[in-house]
């Protein structure tokens, strides 16, 4: 077989990390700010987003919820009246003292002594406590109930290692928050809306996560109940990939979220929140990504198809764009995977070659290249780029479609494209997830022996208070963490690997983001 020359200069293999980095930058997906711990995210990493953020949006929106938007300045206040909550962000809180800068003796700004703030503000973290004092004055009734909202925001988390999208101290997310009458619709809401996250991530970005409660130690702060989805990625780490949370009366207590009841009695709300953010994008990065840079589901592709017209800057470049635009017109009037297609004619200067690459790097899921010889023979050259490479010589599979029929197939192409990335990832994900295990020596050979070791499900009685610490400070020391309880695991037939004891459910252990 021929030598395949990748488009990016650090593998997968030889540093995870730092290839990871290098497809952001070569993607042309985000790059830093200025700003310790805060990006700037590009057109293509934002229209990524933006496609997210719109078949999220119409999931959510589905469920009965409407959007809103709250202020990004939160009273401190807020936050010490629900004393788990605050403890939970207080390392992470960014806080606003003044109002006014003055010149300083030195000829810079600074804040102005008399513009001191009554009361800091905390720039949003999260906002149940903001939130739940908007419910508190919209719900009245138990007619009023229930009450679901969701925003998208931006939050800020001063973070002491960043990792772009990954971990920023400033990222983009939504987070819902409904308030119901009773706890059994309100731990059925929390459930309904991870399965909403389950069905996004699984069906629209392809990450094969794994549904399932998170143990006490992993709850958020403040919550009852926290559910989570984890997804595998290819180092064999774990990503949580979005949240949702039973929160009881906690909040509203604190809030005074209440309700007058069918009887006439005054009744607390119970409360959920859910959320996830830019940090899916990390997510498709590292469950899609190769050697040459990002593959896209062509459900989140900014574009799914780009059509590369070689140009030579000489009076048959116009017959050439005609033939392209042609096809941009077929494939545009069609629909895939229920949306209309979505198609770039690239008629920028510049070689196709070089577009190509640029275009390889950034995920696009099909390449149409066109030259005077494919007008010739009224062909074109198609390369799909979860099937980049010809095994057999090493050069980009290129396919030679007619016109006609390439702007018939590329919606099947697409379509699947789509299932293809879904089935890789799962099939990854169940070959790397290790069961079996029945004594914590056994944990500790299984992750010490592999760079890329993958996920471990064990069984355990889940103890909790110092029982729980001992657990917990036993994995910190392999820097590991236990990940969710899955939804649907095996039932138990042996003893704790933590303590011995009759086990009561089966856990994943995994190193994570």
């Amino acid at each position: 077989m021929a030598q395949i020359r990748h488009a990016l200069s650090t593998t997968r293999a030889d540093d995870f990390a730092a290839w990871y980095q290098d497809v952001i930058s070569s993607a042309e997906m985000a790059e830093e700010s200025g700003v310790r711990g805060c990006m700037v995210i590009r057109p293509w990493g934002y229209g990524i987003w933006e496609r997210m953020q719109r078949l999220l949006d119409d999931r959510i929106k589905a469920t009965g919820h409407s959007n809103a938007y709250f202020p990004i300045f939160i009273p401190l206040s807020n936050f010490e009246r629900e004393a788990e909550h605050v403890e939970g962000f207080a390392k992470e809180m960014a806080v606003v003292t003044h109002h006014r800068l003055i010149a300083g003796k030195d000829g810079g700004l600074v804040p102005d002594p008399e513009a001191k703030l009554e009361e800091p503000l905390v720039v949003r973290p999260t906002s149940e406590t903001i939130i739940g004092d908007a419910m508190a004055r919209w719900v009245q009734s138990w007619r009023d109930l229930p009450l679901k909202l969701n925003q998208w925001a931006n939050v800020v988390r001063w973070e002491m290692r960043t990792r772009m999208f990954l971990r920023t101290s400033e990222f983009l997310w939504q987070e819902g928050h409904t308030a119901h009458a009773d706890e059994a619709e309100a731990k059925d809401h929390t459930l309904t809306m991870l399965e909403v996250y389950r069905a996004f991530a699984d069906e629209d970005l392809a990450l094969a996560v794994i549904p399932g409660e998170k143990p006490e130690n992993e709850r958020f702060p403040g919550a009852v109940e926290t559910w989570s989805i984890e997804a595998m990625m290819q180092d064999g780490k774990a990503l949580q990939a979005g949240t949702s949370h039973y929160l009881g009366t906690n909040f509203a207590q604190a809030s005074g979220i209440k309700y007058q009841n069918k009887d006439g009695g005054e009744s607390l709300c119970h409360t959920t929140s859910w959320g996830v953010s830019t940090r899916m994008v990390g997510g498709v990065i590292m469950t899609h990504g190769d050697d040459d840079g990002l593959r896209l589901p062509p459900k989140i592709a900014p574009q799914q198809v780009v059509i590369l017209p070689m140009l030579r800057d000489k009076p048959e470049d116009e017959a050439l764009i005609d033939y392209c635009e042609a096809l941009r017109a077929t494939l545009a009037a069609q629909h895939v995977l229920g949306e209309p297609l979505r198609v770039l004619l690239d008629t920028r200067p510049g070689k196709a070659a070089a577009k190509r690459w640029d275009y390889v790097r950034k995920g696009a899921p099909i390449i149409i290249e066109v030259g005077g010889r494919d007008i010739e023979n009224g062909v074109v050259s198609l390369l799909r780029r979860d099937k980049l490479w010809n095994e057999e010589n090493g050069k980009p599979a290129f396919q030679t479609p007619t016109r006609e029929i390439a702007g018939q197939t590329v919606p099947d192409i697409l379509a699947d494209m789509q299932s293809s990335l879904l089935i890789e990832a799962q099939e990854r994900r169940d070959a790397n997830i290790t069961r079996g295990v029945t004594d914590f020596a056994e944990v500790e050979k299984f992750f010490s022996g592999s760079r890329y070791a993958g996920w471990v499900e064990v069984q355990w009685s889940k103890p909790t208070g110092a029982e729980l610490d001992e657990v917990v400070e036993r994995l910190k020391a392999l820097k590991l963490t236990m990940r969710n309880v899955p939804i649907g695991a095996a039932a138990v037939d042996g003893d704790c690997i933590f303590t011995g004891k009759p086990a009561t459910e089966r856990v994943l252990l995994a190193k994570a983001y």
